[in-house]
């Protein structure tokens, strides 16, 4: 295939289970232009294929793996890939992402993309290389862990494995490669709805580049910025994501108690600092990236990959949980039998209450932890009350009762920051396209409190910061990239130096700034021609494409993928009255006797959706469509 642009194999590959056939799907330059890759490039294939009333679970649904053009590239922390379908927990467009190394080895196969279609008869694995794809029986791998599989399958190829709760259809199940996971929204259900127990690709097919003498200065030029911030260089090696959690104590962002409150009074004991003095064995980190943020831990004698930050939280304070070395047990736990740790964590916290009211006798009580562990592998075996909690928190509360006190947002499970101690954390929540994560809301809680200290209460300009977020984030992963670079866009004079008088004058005029930041959420492109300081990603993306890509260019791609990641879902059936918030967190006060600690969510939403031309009811303007060149 002829292909103007640098940065891509060039070709995307479709496997149809049914028939075991595959062929290439045509995807043009004009398409790598608008949507660039990764799961911009995925909602754009599910919008043109998925039907009204897809089920997550049918054999009709659409299982996308692709990658960014930064991927394979060398670029800094660009070993991601995202996997994208109809999800069977939220029955919206999912999507997750995965910082293993199958994305890397689908390119040297020499594809961009998979989709994969239909279902097979019996277990199955696929078997990618350059010259041909090959259909194996995996029976014999059906059973097994995520560790197990990848261990059967040996060599040197990638793998895309699923574990147990997969093949047994829990709605949150993850698919995992190497120790890393694409956890959120049940791909690994989608997986095993489809008998489809892993794939592997290999291959020796180089990605060619644009200009690669630029991108090799803009590269090291980015790792020497990553090296001398003060959080991706100095807090991220040291400490791991779970840093942040003593930052998350002290400003109401703990969630504790199945989010009842942001404080939990044992915090320090599973913070990040704790983890590295006690359990820490050495760093680790995904290809490509010099960060290292990930944690190896000894569990059962085994050097395992330890606990990120949302796992702590959740399966910690959100369970009044102060056993770290348990957590770290039942992370690994969770990672072998193939369960999302987030939506895990949320489930098991809701049930916790659901026994406290007296709704459901589950037996689960807050603050005991013994017997989760065969709680979650009774859930990955739909055993018992394993098969009521596969369901997730939504499915629950039809079912027991409970809905204001049911953490999750269209279906999704909250990630672990409570949105009553950051407004602008709860409005991305509600208006996320997958649900409750904390990614995909925006992340407007570095603002709120994280790194800068913007007022968490207010509503002034929340609603035009997170849209800008949202808008660059969806491109930076989209690229291939991992979010915790973006750090290093935030002054470190901002983010160490909370009382400088300068930082504390920009802090307090921020609630003021949407005036100023709107016009790059609403106006074209092209009238912001320019690259920033500390956010390489233009430049990089630039020297390996051959696009000219510039701050304009590269929010307009984020807000035409967001934006038809939306389309998508009202084909699915969301609505304004979707985007919400259970109420525990829109009514009741966080803190006692301060009604401004609850997240007062209409105040937000209305303007969030001017500001996104959307409709009244959450639907994006024809207008809109055309200026965004979605078809």
């Amino acid at each position: 295939m002829d292909m103007k642009y640098g940065g891509y194999a060039g070709k995307v590959l479709k496997v149809d289970l049914n028939s075991r056939e595959t062929s290439e799907y045509p995807w043009t330059d004009e398409e790598r232009a608008l949507y660039l890759g990764g799961k911009i490039m995925a909602a754009k294939i599910l919008y043109d294929n998925i039907k009204a009333g897809t089920d997550g679970l049918a054999p009709e649904n659409m299982l996308v793996v692709s990658t960014g053009p930064l991927s394979g590239t060398n670029a800094p922390a660009s070993s991601r890939f995202n996997i994208s379908a109809v999800s069977p927990l939220t029955g919206l467009c999912g999507s997750s992402n995965c910082g293993g190394n199958f994305g890397l080895h689908l390119k040297k196969a020499g594809y961009d993309a998979l989709i994969i279609t239909g279902k097979s008869e019996t277990p199955v694995w696929i078997e990618i290389t350059e010259d041909a794809v090959n259909f194996h029986d995996a029976s014999a791998l059906w059973g097994q862990t995520t560790s197990q599989t990848q261990e059967t399958l040996g060599g040197k190829a990638g793998k895309l494995v699923i574990g147990p709760a997969g093949e047994h259809l829990v709605r949150y199940a993850g698919v995992f490669s190497e120790e890393r996971t694409a956890g959120r929204t049940g791909m690994g259900a989608v997986m095993g709805s489809k008998n489809l127990k892993a794939v592997t690709a290999t291959g020796n097919c180089k990605v060619e580049v644009y200009n690669r003498d630029r991108m090799k200065k803009v590269y090291k030029s980015w790792i020497k910025l990553l090296k001398k911030h003060p959080l991706t260089g100095d807090a991220l090696p040291k400490y791991g994501s779970s840093f942040l959690l003593r930052r998350m104590q002290k400003h109401n962002l703990l969630a504790t108690h199945n989010f009842s409150k942001g404080q939990f009074d044992d915090f320090d004991m599973l913070a990040g600092q704790t983890l590295a003095e006690k359990h820490l064995i050495k760093n680790m980190g995904c290809i490509t990236c010099p960060i290292h943020c990930g944690r190896l831990v000894e569990v059962q004698g085994k050097q395992v990959k330890g606990p990120e930050l949302e796992t702590i939280g959740l399966l910690g304070a959100n369970l009044d949980n102060n056993d770290l070395p348990k957590i770290i047990e039942l992370n690994y736990l969770l990672d072998e039998l193939g369960m999302d740790t987030i939506s895990t964590g949320g489930v098991i916290g809701f049930a916790m209450e659901l026994q406290e009211k007296g709704l459901w006798d589950c037996g689960l009580r807050f603050g005991n932890t013994e017997n989760l562990a065969q709680v979650f592998e009774d859930i990955a075996y739909r055993r018992g009350i394993g098969d009521d909690l596969a369901e997730g928190t939504r499915r629950l509360a039809e079912k027991y009762g409970g809905k204001e006190f049911s953490m999750n947002v269209k279906g999704l499970e909250l990630a672990a920051y409570e949105p009553r101690g950051a407004v602008g954390q709860g409005l991305g929540y509600a208006t996320a396209n997958r649900g409750a994560c904390h990614l995909n809301a925006g992340y407007l809680v570095l603002m709120e409190g994280l790194g800068m200290h913007m007022n968490p209460h207010t509503t002034g300009g929340k609603a035009a910061l997170t849209i800008m977020n949202q808008n660059l984030m969806e491109c930076i992963s989209a690229a291939g990239c991992c979010m915790f670079p973006l750090f290093s866009f935030y002054n470190a004079l901002l983010l160490n130096h909370v009382n400088n008088p300068i930082v504390k004058m920009i802090t307090a005029v921020l609630p003021l700034a949407g005036p100023f930041v709107n016009p790059l959420n609403t106006w074209p492109g092209k009238f912001f021609p320019i690259h920033l300081p500390d956010f390489p990603y233009t430049k990089a993306l630039a020297a390996v494409t051959g696009m000219k890509m510039t701050v304009g260019m590269l929010k307009e791609i984020g807000e035409r993928g967001f934006t038809t990641e939306r389309l998508l879902n009202i084909r699915l059936g969301v609505r304004a009255e979707d985007d919400t918030l259970p109420k525990r967190l829109t009514d009741e006060p966080q803190i006692d006797g301060n009604d401004r600690s609850r997240v007062p969510l209409d105040a937000m939403k209305g303007e969030y959706y001017r500001i996104r031309g959307w409709d009244a009811n959450g639907v994006p303007t024809e207008k809109k469509q055309r200026a965004l060149s979605i078809k």
